[in-house]
């Protein structure tokens, strides 16, 4: 399992295909490397050698000791990527992966090719924070099914629900099986490490080629969110994906890669 020591913690990493461009993919808070599965190969086959990472109390990466801040996995992102001689990247976040890209891109932005940010934010809203809060108090209760039920109606869309109930009670016994006490004590490091989170007038500071990516039924990171970042990042594009929610790139799986490839196709050849 390739997992190599940064800041003093092993981080996981994989890779696929073999394309002279790379792209790195960054997980939402829930997530992990394994949850891109149904696209990674769309990428590879459109010639990127593509690396998915955890986060350190993330998937395979290892737990950390201490709390630590939103940043420390800006700097486990450059170690880990020091250490595979890898000088130049096109980043896709989503989510919380998304707050790290963005500051990522603000630190190291001579490592960016392109950047693309879905369903991510800027700032905590009084709204998101609330969220967050709720979240924090079902992942105290250790119970994997309840923690679905109550967190997944914010993620997935009313038409997905409608669509796809079945899908998502499997998803709730699944939950159930793998969300050990270890992963929510992991989750709500990862979840404080918010802290007063707000780059919003650092935005014009990104200048790298940037795709945003929206969903019309997202109630975590709504389109004014992402329409507020789009403003502010000069030249950026963005595009909303219509009947999804937060999870778009599960929702719509394959609207969401033909957005990234069309814009990675583009943006690399400029």
């Amino acid at each position: 399992m390739p997992r190599v020591k940064v800041n003093g913690v092993d981080i996981y990493y994989k890779f696929n295909g073999d394309g002279e461009k790379i792209l790195v993919i960054l997980n939402g808070i829930m997530m992990s490397s394994e949850s891109w599965g149904g696209l990674v190969p769309s990428y590879v086959r459109a010639g990127y050698k593509v690396l998915n990472v955890d986060f350190r109390d993330q998937g395979k990466s290892e737990s950390s000791k201490d709390a630590y801040t939103i940043t420390q996995h800006v700097e486990d992102l450059r170690g880990l990527l020091q250490h595979l001689k890898i000088e130049k990247i096109n980043l896709l976040g989503i989510s919380y992966g998304g707050q790290v890209s963005m500051l990522f891109a603000l630190k190291y932005p001579h490592m960016l090719e392109s950047l693309i940010l879905a369903n991510t934010m800027a700032r905590l809203t009084n709204y998101l924070k609330s969220i967050g809060e709720a979240w924090d108090e079902a992942a105290k209760l250790k119970d994997g099914e309840k923690f679905f039920r109550l967190a997944m109606p914010l993620i997935y869309s009313d038409t997905f629900y409608e669509k796809n109930l079945q899908w998502l009670k499997d998803r709730e016994e699944l939950f159930s099986s793998i969300l050990t006490p270890e992963w929510f004590e992991r989750y709500l490091r990862l979840s404080s490490s918010h802290g007063d989170y707000d780059i919003v007038d650092k935005l014009s500071n990104i200048q790298v080629p940037t795709l945003l990516i929206s969903s019309d039924k997202d109630l975590i990171t709504p389109y004014r969110e992402l329409f507020m970042i789009h403003e502010r990042i000069r030249d950026s594009k963005l595009v909303v994906i219509p009947e999804a929610g937060h999870a778009s790139c599960y929702e719509k799986m394959e609207e969401f890669i033909l957005v990234v490839l069309g814009f990675l196709a583009l943006s690399t050849n400029e």
